[in-house]
């Protein structure tokens, strides 16, 4: 049993098994590991993107509805403002004005629409089958007390055949059995979801209000017009097919899911995890969900009624199986990639290793020999000019010399001990000089694959971008602010390698700055931070008043902007104002630029403001390093710059930066 496990190490400390593991682990283990992990990434970015643009898409479909409402106001406006129907209500005739409601009401597109005056009396198109209480409405009371306004109300069957019977059966339909929703015992919904206005009479006329209703049950060019919004021609992968709903609740009142081939899902009920997560909480769903019969990527959000109630859901979502197909081809197709590369590799590799082990397996064979007294062996191994060639010749020499003076042996014995001794130092320092040209090998070919694995993928990415402008042709001009922040993003990435270098290597490179016009440094500056701007209630105001330029590195003066606008922002969570100004300025040692930004946010004390370019020092406790002013000053007066404060606890914080002005770099 030991001499078993003797022989086992002996093998595994073998240049054999060493030389074939240092082939075929990177290929056989670690690049497998490597695909493997590369793989799970890339998915998991993949369905991220899929959320991300369904998120997008029912950002679309709420901007139309939020506009589609917005509109329905601005209408009424417009009929209650105009001089006809001031007129009209002059002459206090009742059939006249519901004649000229009826032509209103077909010509902006309403279900209904109805005049209240102050004393209550109502004139309507159609005529109402009965009033009932139609103050009840938040729209319309405030309508009645001088605010315009429009919002989503559910009208339940009495409302409805209060307007008219033809409406209430518009409205009804009839529940379909639905797989993953809440078991219910309704067999109809008979409410109905109405885009509802109203708009107050100028007191001039006769006051009152102007109330008007769209009902979105079967509504289908609105809920097709969402969906064309949302999913142009062209804008989903082959297979897959846009979707757009309106619920009720959890019913669909309007849709372009199909049932069948060609039926709309209307009366088909959500999913019980959306109806959970939407309706109950509050939440906006941004996930793959069960629609009907198939699995869509989908994002749905509530819908509130002039009460504050939730009372419906809007929907957006693309059937996911196309997507799905199409990333686990590409997954397969990069597997077989990666598995024909290895089975081609793995050869070459075992040729280069045998290329190494088996002269050194016949060298050590031809010592056995000689050992057994065989003084005639020889290596036989061809002398290519490398290290393992030139040590087997050597060997071979070696083996003659002691073949041809073994006749001699007793006699120079010491002579002969002083040869052998010399013999295995230039053989150790031959092995030593294999083991270090093979370490040199090594460390060549690992800094060769960094490179090449650093510049790849810059240039496939620069070359992709000119290729897209090329191909976008003139509609690349209304991207041009994207695609142009992209240049400057890998021109970024080029200037991080430089300052690598730079911190490596110092002597081979020296300082450099470039003439910039701050303008332009801000107008680019903006569209980083602006989504910081739009989840807060902050107005932006610019002044750009000089175009004169300064010698600056731009993505320095950019990160100090950057670090300036996110701070006051951070001073401003509750709202506020933020101003942004470039105009010249003159100082003692000439003309300069001055750069401002300013916030009415929650402001500094005194001892806070003599410490605010401290490094580490910082007021955002467990938030922040401290080390953003303190860098942003730094980088300010390395081109000769001057930042300074000005703050006033409770009222905002001013941060102004002076530059030299670069010569003539100021238009006339």
């Amino acid at each position: 049993m030991i001499d078993r496990r003797r022989r086992f190490w002996q093998k595994a400390r073998s240049v054999r098994i060493r030389l074939l593991s240092i082939a075929l682990l990177p290929t056989l283990a670690i690049m497998p590991l490597f695909f493997l992990s590369t793989a799970y990434n890339w998915s998991s970015r993949f369905d991220n993107l899929l959320i991300a643009k369904v998120s997008d898409e029912l950002t679309i479909a709420h901007q139309y509805l939020s506009r589609l409402m917005e509109s329905s106001d601005l209408q009424m406006r417009a009929v209650a403002d105009s001089a006809e129907f001031a007129a009209h209500i002059k002459t206090g005739d009742a059939a006249l004005m519901r004649k000229f409601l009826q032509a209103q009401r077909e010509q902006l597109g309403l279900d209904f629409l109805y005049y209240m005056s102050p004393d209550g009396e109502v004139l309507s198109s159609p005529e109402f089958a009965q009033t009932n209480n139609l103050v009840k409405w938040p729209v319309v009371s405030q309508a009645l007390a001088g605010a315009a306004s429009s919002n989503i109300d559910i009208f339940d069957v009495e409302d409805l055949q209060g307007v008219s019977l033809e409406l209430s059966e518009r409205a009804r339909f009839s529940l379909v059995e639905t797989q993953a929703a809440v078991p219910t015992d309704r067999i109809a919904e008979t409410r109905g979801m109405m885009v509802h206005a109203a708009t107050p009479v100028p007191s001039e006329t006769r006051g009152g209000a102007l109330v008007g209703g769209l009902l979105l049950n079967r509504n289908l060019e609105f809920i097709d017009t969402i969906n064309d919004l949302v999913f142009p021609v062209g804008s989903l992968t082959e297979g897959s097919q846009g979707t757009a709903t309106l619920f009720l609740e959890d019913v669909r009142v309007s849709t372009n899911v199909r049932l069948f081939e060609n039926e709309r899902a209307l009366g088909t009920r959500v999913s019980s995890a959306v109806r959970t997560a939407v309706l109950e909480r509050g939440e906006v769903w941004l996930d793959r969900a069960f629609v009907v019969n198939d699995w869509y990527i989908s994002a749905y959000e509530p819908i509130l009624d002039s009460f504050g109630n939730r009372v419906g859901m809007l929907y957006v979502g693309f059937l996911e199986a196309p997507f799905r197909e199409a990333k686990v081809s590409t997954i397969m197709r990069f597997a077989i990639a990666f598995a024909v590369i290895v089975l081609i590799s793995v050869p070459v590799f075992l040729r280069w290793a045998r290329q190494i082990f088996d002269p050194l397996e016949r060298m050590t064979g031809t010592i056995a020999k000689v050992e057994q007294g065989n003084l005639a062996a020889r290596t036989g191994v061809e002398n290519s000019g490398d290290e393992i060639g030139r040590v087997a010749a050597q060997m071979d020499d070696l083996l003659g010399q002691i073949e041809e003076r073994d006749q001699e042996l007793t006699r120079r014995v010491l002579e002969r001990t002083r040869d052998l001794e010399e013999a295995n130092r230039r053989l150790e320092a031959t092995t030593k000089q294999l083991v270090l040209s093979e370490k040199l090998a090594a460390i060549g070919e690992i800094a060769a694959g960094v490179a090449h694995e650093v510049n790849n993928p810059v240039q496939v990415i620069q070359g992709n971008l000119d290729v897209l402008q090329i191909e976008l042709g003139d509609d690349a001009e209304r991207v041009k602010t994207e695609l142009r922040l992209i240049d400057e993003q890998l021109h970024s990435i080029f200037l991080i390698v430089s300052k690598l270098s730079q911190f490596t290597r110092p002597d081979e490179f020296a300082d450099g700055m470039e003439v910039h016009r701050p303008v332009d440094v801000v107008r680019d500056t903006i569209p980083l931070v602006q989504h910081l701007l739009n989840s807060s209630d902050i107005s932006l105001h610019l002044s750009l008043e000089t175009d004169c330029a300064i010698a600056v590195n731009r993505s320095e003066l950019q990160q100090v902007l950057v670090n300036l606008i996110v701070n006051a922002i951070h001073a401003m969570p509750h709202g506020g104002q933020l101003w942004v100004s470039v105009s010249e300025a003159l100082k003692e040692a000439g003309p300069c630029v001055q750069i401002m930004v300013r916030d009415n946010g929650s402001g500094m004390s005194e001892d806070v403001v003599a410490r605010a370019f401290d490094p580490f020092f910082t007021t955002k406790q467990g938030e922040g390093t401290g080390l953003g002013l303190s860098i942003s000053r730094r980088l300010v007066e390395r081109f000769d710059g001057e930042i300074f404060v000005e703050s006033t606890l409770g009222i905002g914080t001013t941060f102004q930066m002076t530059f030299p002005q670069a010569r003539q770099s100021c238009s006339s």
